[in-house]
Protein backbone atom coordinates (compact mmCIF):
# COMPACT_ATOMS: atom_id res chain seq x y z
CA UNK A 1 0.00 0.00 0.00
CA UNK A 2 2.64 2.47 0.91
CA UNK A 3 4.60 1.62 -2.59
CA UNK A 4 1.47 2.74 -4.34
CA UNK A 5 0.84 5.74 -2.51
CA UNK A 6 4.63 6.42 -3.67
CA UNK A 7 3.77 6.20 -7.02
CA UNK A 8 1.74 9.07 -7.42
CA UNK A 9 2.86 12.90 -8.74
CA UNK A 10 3.16 14.36 -5.04
CA UNK A 11 2.40 17.42 -3.90
CA UNK A 12 5.66 19.75 -3.89
CA UNK A 13 6.64 22.82 -2.60
CA UNK A 14 10.08 24.26 -2.84
CA UNK A 15 11.12 26.24 -0.03
CA UNK A 16 11.92 29.52 -1.83
CA UNK A 17 7.74 29.70 -2.52
CA UNK A 18 7.52 30.29 1.10
CA UNK A 19 9.72 33.36 1.04
CA UNK A 20 8.98 37.14 0.62
CA UNK A 21 8.90 37.68 -3.28
CA UNK A 22 10.66 40.76 -2.40
CA UNK A 23 14.01 38.48 -1.56
CA UNK A 24 14.14 39.53 1.80
CA UNK A 25 15.01 36.74 3.46
CA UNK A 26 12.11 36.49 5.65
CA UNK A 27 8.64 34.26 5.28
CA UNK A 28 5.92 35.58 2.94
CA UNK A 29 2.17 35.34 3.42
CA UNK A 30 -0.28 34.64 0.94
CA UNK A 31 -2.58 37.63 2.50
CA UNK A 32 0.26 39.58 1.17
CA UNK A 33 0.67 38.55 -2.28
CA UNK A 34 3.91 36.66 -1.13
CA UNK A 35 5.42 39.39 0.64
CA UNK A 36 6.48 39.54 4.51
CA UNK A 37 5.26 41.80 6.80
CA UNK A 38 7.92 44.39 6.65
CA UNK A 39 7.60 44.38 2.89
CA UNK A 40 4.18 44.56 2.35
CA UNK A 41 3.57 47.59 4.58
CA UNK A 42 6.28 48.97 2.92
CA UNK A 43 4.62 48.65 -0.46
CA UNK A 44 1.73 49.80 1.36
CA UNK A 45 2.52 53.10 2.76
CA UNK A 46 4.23 53.79 -0.73
CA UNK A 47 0.93 53.40 -2.37
CA UNK A 48 -0.84 55.18 0.09
CA UNK A 49 1.56 57.87 -0.78
CA UNK A 50 0.75 57.81 -4.27
CA UNK A 51 -3.01 57.82 -3.70
CA UNK A 52 -2.20 60.92 -1.53
CA UNK A 53 -0.59 62.98 -3.78
CA UNK A 54 -2.70 62.08 -6.87
CA UNK A 55 -5.64 63.05 -4.70
CA UNK A 56 -4.03 66.25 -3.88
CA UNK A 57 -3.02 66.73 -7.74
CA UNK A 58 -6.72 66.07 -8.37
CA UNK A 59 -7.93 68.51 -5.64
CA UNK A 60 -5.45 71.02 -7.28
CA UNK A 61 -6.79 70.73 -10.42
CA UNK A 62 -10.37 71.32 -9.94
CA UNK A 63 -9.63 74.66 -7.87
CA UNK A 64 -7.59 76.15 -10.76
CA UNK A 65 -10.57 75.14 -12.79
CA UNK A 66 -12.78 76.59 -10.78
CA UNK A 67 -10.75 79.68 -9.51
CA UNK A 68 -10.71 80.34 -13.99
CA UNK A 69 -13.83 79.90 -14.26
CA UNK A 70 -14.77 82.44 -11.42
CA UNK A 71 -12.46 85.07 -13.62
CA UNK A 72 -14.26 84.37 -16.46
CA UNK A 73 -17.80 84.99 -14.97
CA UNK A 74 -16.60 87.85 -13.33
CA UNK A 75 -15.35 89.58 -16.36
CA UNK A 76 -18.30 88.75 -17.64
CA UNK A 77 -20.07 90.13 -15.28
CA UNK A 78 -18.08 93.51 -15.38
CA UNK A 79 -18.54 93.89 -18.75
CA UNK A 80 -22.48 94.86 -18.32
CA UNK A 81 -23.24 98.05 -17.46
CA UNK A 82 -26.61 98.02 -15.22
CA UNK A 83 -26.71 95.80 -12.36
CA UNK A 84 -29.72 93.61 -12.83
CA UNK A 85 -31.36 91.14 -10.11
CA UNK A 86 -29.99 88.92 -12.36
CA UNK A 87 -26.12 89.59 -11.76
CA UNK A 88 -26.98 89.50 -8.01
CA UNK A 89 -28.12 85.99 -8.32
CA UNK A 90 -25.16 84.64 -10.75
CA UNK A 91 -22.70 86.20 -8.25
CA UNK A 92 -24.41 84.25 -5.21
CA UNK A 93 -23.94 81.35 -7.11
CA UNK A 94 -20.28 81.92 -7.66
CA UNK A 95 -19.65 82.30 -4.15
CA UNK A 96 -21.44 79.20 -3.83
CA UNK A 97 -19.31 77.13 -6.13
CA UNK A 98 -16.07 78.82 -4.36
CA UNK A 99 -17.43 77.26 -1.21
CA UNK A 100 -17.15 73.91 -2.29
CA UNK A 101 -14.13 73.87 -4.12
CA UNK A 102 -12.13 75.03 -0.60
CA UNK A 103 -14.62 72.00 0.98
CA UNK A 104 -12.85 69.68 -1.62
CA UNK A 105 -9.56 71.02 -1.06
CA UNK A 106 -9.88 70.78 2.38
CA UNK A 107 -10.70 67.14 2.10
CA UNK A 108 -7.56 66.09 0.34
CA UNK A 109 -5.02 68.77 2.93
CA UNK A 110 -4.10 66.83 6.11
CA UNK A 111 -6.42 68.65 8.78
CA UNK A 112 -4.81 70.81 11.41
CA UNK A 113 -6.69 69.03 14.45
CA UNK A 114 -5.25 66.01 13.40
CA UNK A 115 -2.52 64.84 16.27
CA UNK A 116 1.46 65.30 15.27
CA UNK A 117 2.66 62.01 14.60
CA UNK A 118 4.89 60.77 17.55
CA UNK A 119 8.44 60.86 16.77
CA UNK A 120 9.60 57.45 17.42
CA UNK A 121 13.07 58.26 18.93
CA UNK A 122 11.26 60.21 21.73
CA UNK A 123 11.18 58.96 25.13
CA UNK A 124 8.35 57.04 26.33
CA UNK A 125 7.70 59.44 29.55
CA UNK A 126 7.81 62.51 27.11
CA UNK A 127 4.92 61.30 25.12
CA UNK A 128 1.73 61.96 27.06
CA UNK A 129 -1.37 59.53 27.58
CA UNK A 130 -4.65 60.37 25.67
CA UNK A 131 -6.75 58.89 28.16
CA UNK A 132 -10.01 60.94 26.51
CA UNK A 133 -11.75 57.43 26.65
CA UNK A 134 -11.21 56.46 30.50
CA UNK A 135 -10.94 52.37 31.00
CA UNK A 136 -13.85 52.61 33.01
CA UNK A 137 -15.81 53.39 30.34
CA UNK A 138 -14.95 50.84 28.34
CA UNK A 139 -16.51 47.07 29.02
CA UNK A 140 -15.00 44.90 31.25
CA UNK A 141 -14.63 41.15 31.44
CA UNK A 142 -12.55 38.40 33.41
CA UNK A 143 -10.20 37.85 30.81
CA UNK A 144 -9.21 41.53 29.88
CA UNK A 145 -8.89 41.87 33.82
CA UNK A 146 -7.09 38.75 34.43
CA UNK A 147 -4.51 40.31 31.47
CA UNK A 148 -4.58 43.46 32.74
CA UNK A 149 -3.09 42.44 36.28
CA UNK A 150 -0.88 39.97 34.32
CA UNK A 151 0.59 42.43 32.54
CA UNK A 152 1.09 45.01 35.31
CA UNK A 153 2.70 42.28 37.25
CA UNK A 154 5.09 41.68 34.43
CA UNK A 155 5.85 44.80 33.77
CA UNK A 156 6.83 46.03 37.85
CA UNK A 157 10.65 44.61 37.90
CA UNK A 158 11.31 46.60 34.83
CA UNK A 159 12.47 49.97 35.18
CA UNK A 160 10.80 51.65 32.55
CA UNK A 161 7.21 49.02 33.08
CA UNK A 162 5.43 52.09 33.97
CA UNK A 163 6.25 54.26 30.85
CA UNK A 164 5.39 50.66 28.54
CA UNK A 165 2.21 50.24 30.41
CA UNK A 166 1.28 53.87 30.21
CA UNK A 167 1.39 53.50 26.20
CA UNK A 168 0.03 50.02 25.51
CA UNK A 169 -3.28 51.20 27.68
CA UNK A 170 -3.43 54.62 25.59
CA UNK A 171 -3.52 52.79 22.31
CA UNK A 172 -5.66 50.22 23.49
CA UNK A 173 -8.33 52.66 24.42
CA UNK A 174 -7.74 55.33 21.37
CA UNK A 175 -8.92 52.15 19.24
CA UNK A 176 -12.36 52.83 20.43
CA UNK A 177 -12.21 55.25 18.13
CA UNK A 178 -11.34 53.48 14.92
CA UNK A 179 -14.32 50.85 15.62
CA UNK A 180 -15.87 52.25 12.44
CA UNK A 181 -12.80 51.88 11.00
CA UNK A 182 -11.71 49.06 8.23
CA UNK A 183 -10.16 45.60 9.79
CA UNK A 184 -6.90 46.41 7.52
CA UNK A 185 -6.35 50.48 8.62
CA UNK A 186 -6.67 49.22 12.39
CA UNK A 187 -4.00 46.31 11.79
CA UNK A 188 -1.91 49.13 9.99
CA UNK A 189 -2.63 50.80 13.34
CA UNK A 190 -1.47 47.94 15.36
CA UNK A 191 1.74 46.71 13.35
CA UNK A 192 3.10 50.60 13.90
CA UNK A 193 2.51 50.52 17.36
CA UNK A 194 4.39 47.21 17.83
CA UNK A 195 7.21 48.45 15.37
CA UNK A 196 7.60 51.74 16.90
CA UNK A 197 7.46 50.46 20.47
CA UNK A 198 10.04 47.58 19.03
CA UNK A 199 12.46 50.38 18.09
CA UNK A 200 12.11 52.30 21.59
CA UNK A 201 13.10 49.15 23.36
CA UNK A 202 16.41 48.58 21.79
CA UNK A 203 17.41 51.89 21.04
CA UNK A 204 16.71 53.49 24.51
CA UNK A 205 16.23 50.09 27.10
CA UNK A 206 19.32 48.87 25.48
CA UNK A 207 17.71 45.53 25.70
CA UNK A 208 19.09 42.32 23.65
CA UNK A 209 16.66 40.49 21.09
CA UNK A 210 15.32 38.19 23.52
CA UNK A 211 14.87 40.46 26.13
CA UNK A 212 13.02 42.99 23.52
CA UNK A 213 10.82 39.89 22.59
CA UNK A 214 9.70 38.65 25.46
CA UNK A 215 8.52 42.42 26.25
CA UNK A 216 6.48 42.50 22.98
CA UNK A 217 5.01 39.13 23.79
CA UNK A 218 3.39 40.46 27.13
CA UNK A 219 2.82 43.69 24.67
CA UNK A 220 0.79 41.40 22.01
CA UNK A 221 -1.07 39.34 24.88
CA UNK A 222 -2.27 42.37 26.94
CA UNK A 223 -3.47 44.05 23.72
CA UNK A 224 -5.21 41.83 21.57
CA UNK A 225 -6.72 40.21 25.01
CA UNK A 226 -8.45 43.40 24.99
CA UNK A 227 -9.28 44.50 21.48
CA UNK A 228 -10.46 40.83 20.54
CA UNK A 229 -13.90 41.50 20.28
CA UNK A 230 -13.28 44.82 18.21
CA UNK A 231 -10.85 43.06 15.86
CA UNK A 232 -11.08 39.16 15.66
CA UNK A 233 -13.75 38.82 12.89
CA UNK A 234 -15.22 42.39 12.86
CA UNK A 235 -18.47 43.33 10.97
CA UNK A 236 -16.52 46.01 8.76
CA UNK A 237 -15.17 42.58 7.17
CA UNK A 238 -15.95 39.87 4.99
CA UNK A 239 -14.31 37.07 7.11
CA UNK A 240 -17.16 35.42 7.95
CA UNK A 241 -18.33 34.94 4.52
CA UNK A 242 -15.02 33.26 3.90
CA UNK A 243 -15.15 31.44 6.82
CA UNK A 244 -18.40 30.01 5.28
CA UNK A 245 -17.28 29.29 1.73
CA UNK A 246 -14.16 27.52 3.07
CA UNK A 247 -16.29 25.14 5.40
CA UNK A 248 -18.38 24.99 2.55
CA UNK A 249 -15.83 23.81 0.36
CA UNK A 250 -13.71 21.53 3.12
CA UNK A 251 -17.45 19.46 3.55
CA UNK A 252 -16.99 19.52 -0.43
CA UNK A 253 -13.96 17.77 -0.59
CA UNK A 254 -14.75 14.62 2.47
CA UNK A 255 -14.16 12.29 -0.28
CA UNK A 256 -10.55 13.19 -0.54
CA UNK A 257 -7.88 10.29 0.59
CA UNK A 258 -4.60 10.08 1.80
CA UNK A 259 -3.75 8.32 -1.45
CA UNK A 260 -4.91 11.08 -3.70
CA UNK A 261 -2.67 13.42 -1.92
CA UNK A 262 0.26 11.66 -1.62
CA UNK A 263 0.40 11.58 2.03
CA UNK A 264 2.76 9.25 3.38
CA UNK A 265 1.08 8.48 6.43
CA UNK A 266 -0.11 4.89 7.79
CA UNK A 267 -3.19 5.46 10.08
CA UNK A 268 -3.36 1.44 10.60
CA UNK A 269 -0.20 2.31 12.76
CA UNK A 270 -1.77 3.03 16.18
CA UNK A 271 1.08 5.18 17.22
CA UNK A 272 0.66 7.24 13.74
CA UNK A 273 -2.99 7.34 14.15
CA UNK A 274 -2.84 8.97 17.41
CA UNK A 275 -0.12 11.60 15.74
CA UNK A 276 -3.21 12.39 13.69
CA UNK A 277 -6.17 12.45 16.36
CA UNK A 278 -3.98 14.91 18.02
CA UNK A 279 -2.67 16.99 15.01
CA UNK A 280 -6.46 17.26 14.12
CA UNK A 281 -7.34 18.38 17.73
CA UNK A 282 -4.56 20.84 18.14
CA UNK A 283 -5.30 22.50 14.47
CA UNK A 284 -9.53 22.54 15.91
CA UNK A 285 -8.21 24.29 19.15
CA UNK A 286 -7.30 26.73 17.19
CA UNK A 287 -10.25 28.69 17.44
CA UNK A 288 -10.47 29.05 21.46
CA UNK A 289 -7.33 30.73 21.71
CA UNK A 290 -7.30 34.69 22.36
CA UNK A 291 -3.81 35.36 21.66
CA UNK A 292 -1.98 34.98 18.65
CA UNK A 293 1.06 33.88 20.11
CA UNK A 294 -1.47 31.16 21.48
CA UNK A 295 -2.84 30.47 18.37
CA UNK A 296 0.56 29.87 16.84
CA UNK A 297 1.39 27.77 19.78
CA UNK A 298 -1.50 25.62 18.59
CA UNK A 299 -0.54 25.17 14.66
CA UNK A 300 3.26 24.62 15.87
CA UNK A 301 1.91 21.20 17.88
CA UNK A 302 -0.34 20.15 15.40
CA UNK A 303 2.61 20.34 12.66
CA UNK A 304 4.95 19.00 14.82
CA UNK A 305 2.75 15.81 15.56
CA UNK A 306 2.38 15.45 11.71
CA UNK A 307 6.23 15.23 11.27
CA UNK A 308 5.88 12.58 14.01
CA UNK A 309 2.83 10.76 12.20
CA UNK A 310 5.44 10.96 8.86
CA UNK A 311 8.32 9.26 10.85
CA UNK A 312 6.54 6.48 12.36
CA UNK A 313 4.94 5.50 8.92
CA UNK A 314 7.76 6.00 7.25
CA UNK A 315 10.45 4.36 9.65
CA UNK A 316 12.88 8.18 8.96
CA UNK A 317 12.78 11.84 8.73
CA UNK A 318 10.02 13.45 7.27
CA UNK A 319 10.93 16.15 4.34
CA UNK A 320 9.25 19.09 3.79
CA UNK A 321 7.21 17.30 0.46
CA UNK A 322 5.87 15.08 3.04
CA UNK A 323 4.31 17.51 5.66
CA UNK A 324 2.37 20.03 3.33
CA UNK A 325 0.56 16.98 1.89
CA UNK A 326 -0.03 16.01 5.37
CA UNK A 327 -1.17 19.24 6.86
CA UNK A 328 -3.81 19.61 3.75
CA UNK A 329 -5.11 16.13 4.71
CA UNK A 330 -5.34 17.24 8.65
CA UNK A 331 -7.10 20.50 7.66
CA UNK A 332 -9.52 18.33 5.40
CA UNK A 333 -10.07 15.87 8.07
CA UNK A 334 -10.39 18.38 10.74
CA UNK A 335 -12.51 21.21 8.86
CA UNK A 336 -11.58 23.54 11.59
CA UNK A 337 -14.31 26.24 12.71
CA UNK A 338 -13.17 30.19 11.42
CA UNK A 339 -10.07 29.19 9.95
CA UNK A 340 -10.14 31.68 7.20
CA UNK A 341 -10.81 34.12 10.27
CA UNK A 342 -8.27 33.00 12.30
CA UNK A 343 -5.47 32.97 9.50
CA UNK A 344 -6.82 36.96 8.54
CA UNK A 345 -6.32 37.82 12.85
CA UNK A 346 -3.26 36.44 13.17
CA UNK A 347 -1.86 37.89 9.85
CA UNK A 348 -3.26 41.61 11.23
CA UNK A 349 -2.23 41.49 14.84
CA UNK A 350 0.83 39.45 15.21
CA UNK A 351 3.62 40.41 16.41
CA UNK A 352 5.04 40.82 12.91
CA UNK A 353 8.56 39.54 13.77
CA UNK A 354 7.60 36.39 14.92
CA UNK A 355 5.59 35.65 11.49
CA UNK A 356 8.88 36.54 9.96
CA UNK A 357 11.40 34.13 11.07
CA UNK A 358 11.29 30.75 13.33
CA UNK A 359 9.30 28.10 13.54
CA UNK A 360 6.08 29.55 14.12
CA UNK A 361 6.55 31.79 11.20
CA UNK A 362 7.40 28.51 9.28
CA UNK A 363 4.70 26.48 10.14
CA UNK A 364 1.82 29.66 10.04
CA UNK A 365 2.76 30.09 6.25
CA UNK A 366 2.79 26.72 5.25
CA UNK A 367 -0.77 26.42 6.49
CA UNK A 368 -1.79 29.03 4.39
CA UNK A 369 -0.47 27.67 1.48
CA UNK A 370 -2.71 24.18 2.28
CA UNK A 371 -5.51 26.68 2.42
CA UNK A 372 -4.87 28.05 -0.60
CA UNK A 373 -4.31 24.83 -2.25
CA UNK A 374 -7.65 23.71 -0.85
CA UNK A 375 -9.43 26.52 -2.34
CA UNK A 376 -7.99 26.09 -5.97
CA UNK A 377 -8.49 22.43 -5.58
CA UNK A 378 -8.81 20.55 -9.40
CA UNK A 379 -8.58 17.12 -10.60
CA UNK A 380 -5.04 18.11 -11.86
CA UNK A 381 -3.99 18.49 -8.42
CA UNK A 382 -5.29 14.71 -7.84
CA UNK A 383 -3.84 13.45 -10.58
CA UNK A 384 -7.48 12.98 -11.90
CA UNK A 385 -9.69 14.34 -15.24
CA UNK A 386 -11.58 17.28 -15.01
CA UNK A 387 -14.52 14.87 -15.38
CA UNK A 388 -14.07 12.39 -12.56
CA UNK A 389 -13.26 14.95 -10.37
CA UNK A 390 -16.52 16.40 -11.12
CA UNK A 391 -18.55 13.09 -10.66
CA UNK A 392 -16.45 13.06 -7.15
CA UNK A 393 -17.81 17.00 -6.52
CA UNK A 394 -21.75 16.12 -7.34
CA UNK A 395 -21.62 13.10 -5.21
CA UNK A 396 -22.31 10.37 -8.21
CA UNK A 397 -19.19 8.72 -7.66
CA UNK A 398 -17.52 7.66 -4.76
CA UNK A 399 -14.07 6.92 -4.18
CA UNK A 400 -12.84 3.52 -4.22
CA UNK A 401 -9.57 4.07 -2.89
CA UNK A 402 -10.63 4.38 0.54
CA UNK A 403 -8.34 3.21 3.29
CA UNK A 404 -8.32 -0.41 3.98
CA UNK A 405 -9.92 -0.94 7.77
CA UNK A 406 -7.83 -3.36 9.93
CA UNK A 407 -9.66 -7.17 10.42
CA UNK A 408 -9.33 -6.52 13.97
CA UNK A 409 -10.89 -3.14 14.33
CA UNK A 410 -13.22 -3.85 12.31
CA UNK A 411 -14.73 -6.79 14.37
CA UNK A 412 -14.12 -4.47 17.34
CA UNK A 413 -16.25 -1.74 15.48
CA UNK A 414 -19.01 -4.70 15.49
CA UNK A 415 -18.71 -6.09 18.72
CA UNK A 416 -19.20 -2.88 20.19
CA UNK A 417 -21.97 -2.19 17.79
CA UNK A 418 -23.87 -5.44 19.03
CA UNK A 419 -23.29 -4.60 22.54
CA UNK A 420 -25.29 -1.26 21.89
CA UNK A 421 -27.35 -2.70 20.23
CA UNK A 422 -28.13 -4.88 23.13
CA UNK A 423 -28.14 -1.85 25.73
CA UNK A 424 -30.87 -0.32 23.44
CA UNK A 425 -33.06 -3.39 24.25
CA UNK A 426 -32.28 -3.84 27.54
CA UNK A 427 -33.48 -0.38 28.59
CA UNK A 428 -36.68 -0.75 26.41
CA UNK A 429 -37.48 -3.56 28.51
CA UNK A 430 -36.97 -1.92 31.56
CA UNK A 431 -38.97 0.74 30.36
CA UNK A 432 -41.94 -1.23 29.13
CA UNK A 433 -41.43 -2.94 32.84
CA UNK A 434 -41.47 0.72 34.66
CA UNK A 435 -44.90 1.96 32.69
CA UNK A 436 -45.95 -1.36 33.46
CA UNK A 437 -45.68 -1.23 37.48
CA UNK A 438 -46.63 2.41 37.41
CA UNK A 439 -50.24 1.13 35.69
CA UNK A 440 -50.46 -1.79 38.25
CA UNK A 441 -50.03 0.83 40.97
CA UNK A 442 -52.68 2.77 40.04
CA UNK A 443 -55.01 0.07 39.54
CA UNK A 444 -54.03 -1.25 42.72
CA UNK A 445 -55.10 2.33 44.45
CA UNK A 446 -58.57 2.48 42.92
CA UNK A 447 -58.93 -1.43 44.22
CA UNK A 448 -58.38 -0.35 47.70
CA UNK A 449 -60.48 2.74 47.30
CA UNK A 450 -63.20 1.04 45.97
CA UNK A 451 -62.95 -1.84 48.97
CA UNK A 452 -62.58 1.09 51.48
CA UNK A 453 -65.57 2.40 50.25
CA UNK A 454 -67.52 -1.02 49.92
CA UNK A 455 -67.10 -1.94 53.42
CA UNK A 456 -67.74 1.56 54.76
CA UNK A 457 -70.95 1.57 52.95
CA UNK A 458 -71.85 -1.98 54.04
CA UNK A 459 -71.53 -1.38 57.88
CA UNK A 460 -73.33 1.82 57.50
CA UNK A 461 -76.53 -0.19 56.37
CA UNK A 462 -76.20 -2.94 59.31
CA UNK A 463 -75.89 -0.69 61.83
CA UNK A 464 -78.33 2.55 60.96
CA UNK A 465 -77.73 6.30 62.52
CA UNK A 466 -79.61 6.09 65.88
CA UNK A 467 -81.06 8.82 67.73
CA UNK A 468 -79.87 9.50 71.10
CA UNK A 469 -81.11 11.02 74.59
CA UNK A 470 -79.22 14.32 73.37
CA UNK A 471 -80.65 14.66 70.05
CA UNK A 472 -78.27 13.67 68.11
CA UNK A 473 -77.59 10.85 65.54
CA UNK A 474 -74.73 8.18 66.32
CA UNK A 475 -73.76 5.50 64.05
CA UNK A 476 -72.13 2.55 64.34
CA UNK A 477 -70.45 1.58 67.66
CA UNK A 478 -71.50 4.66 69.23
CA UNK A 479 -75.22 4.41 68.19
CA UNK A 480 -75.03 1.10 70.18
CA UNK A 481 -73.20 2.13 73.14
CA UNK A 482 -76.24 4.66 73.52
CA UNK A 483 -78.75 2.52 72.65
CA UNK A 484 -76.98 0.16 75.84
CA UNK A 485 -77.06 3.31 77.98
CA UNK A 486 -80.30 4.18 77.54
CA UNK A 487 -82.01 1.30 78.67
CA UNK A 488 -80.50 1.25 82.21
CA UNK A 489 -83.31 3.88 83.95
CA UNK A 490 -81.69 2.51 87.38
CA UNK A 491 -78.19 3.75 86.95
CA UNK A 492 -79.08 7.19 89.09
CA UNK A 493 -80.14 5.12 92.40
CA UNK A 494 -76.68 3.21 92.28
CA UNK A 495 -74.61 3.91 95.65
CA UNK A 496 -71.08 5.81 95.88
CA UNK A 497 -68.29 3.87 95.24
CA UNK A 498 -66.51 2.82 98.25
CA UNK A 499 -63.66 4.98 99.69
CA UNK A 500 -60.67 2.82 100.46
CA UNK A 501 -59.79 3.52 104.27
CA UNK A 502 -56.23 2.59 106.43
CA UNK A 503 -56.96 0.47 109.66
CA UNK A 504 -53.72 0.98 111.91
CA UNK A 505 -52.60 -2.35 113.39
Amino acid sequence: MMAQRSERRRIHLDQSDLLCTKGCGFYGNTAWQGLCSKCWREENQRDKQKQIQDDCALAERLQREEEEAYASRQQKAQSQAAVTPFNKFEERKTKEKSSKVNTVTKFFTPSSKTPPKKDATAPLDSQSSPSTCSTANRPSSADTDLATREFIDFLKPLKYGRQIFRQCRAFTESMAYKRDMGVEDMSECAQDFYQSLSERLHTQFKGSSEYVEGIMDEVERYMTTRLYKEVFCPETSDDEKKDLAVQKRIRALHWVTTEMLGVPVDEEIPEASDSVVKAITDVIELDSKRVPKDKLACITRCSKHIFNAIRISKKEAASADDFLPTLIYIVLKANPPRLQSNIQYITRFCNPSRLMTGEDGYYFTNLCCALAFIEKLDGKSLNMTSEEFDRYMSGVQVSPNWPPVDGAALSQVHERLDLLSGLGERQELVMERARQMESDLIDWTDEVEQNVQSILETFEARNPPVVTSSGSAATGAAAVSSAIDSDNVENEQLPPPLTPQVFAG
